[in-house]
């Protein structure tokens, strides 16, 4: 998408996408090797009842969807970073999520003329439509 493809209030949707145990358990022992995240028998004794996706994982998710339905092809080049980021509910094997990205701002730089500024909230929700991550991003975009 280009710049220009977005609007203040454009509601966009990406997914679905189902998270694997092996890929939870894989993206953790790289990354977040909390026990939650890496043992089966410890997750299943542990506060959540069983094994739960990191955090930092579900994020990935939310980027890989946003990336293979807005982002890749477009003119998004960088992004400075995120105003929050919520975790709601823990992510388990087996979850389908979806994406829904709201536009909340768009401007042209007032110090670069050629770039455009993107805020936008991001929510993923699980097949139940349990929302379980949210965050708000900024992302900057070349204007063609």
């Amino acid at each position: 998408m280009r710049f220009v493809d977005f609007s203040v209030g454009q509601v966009l949707h990406a997914g679905p996408y189902e998270v694997r145990e092996q890929e939870i358990l894989d993206f953790a022992k790289s990354w977040d090797p909390q026990w939650f995240h890496t043992d089966l028998e410890a997750a299943s004794q542990g506060h959540f009842g069983g094994l739960i996706a990191s955090g930092w994982h579900t994020c990935s998710i939310a980027m890989k969807l946003a990336c293979e339905s807005f982002l890749i092809g477009s003119e998004s080049f960088a992004s400075p970073g995120l105003s929050y980021l919520k975790w709601k509910l823990p992510v388990r094997p087996g979850d389908k999520l979806r994406l829904t990205a709201t536009i909340l701002d768009t401007r042209v730089s007032k110090s670069n003329p050629s770039l455009g500024v993107i805020n936008w909230r991001w929510m993923i929700y699980n097949a139940s439509d349990q929302e379980v991550l949210e965050l708000e991003a900024t992302n900057l975009f070349k204007i063609s």
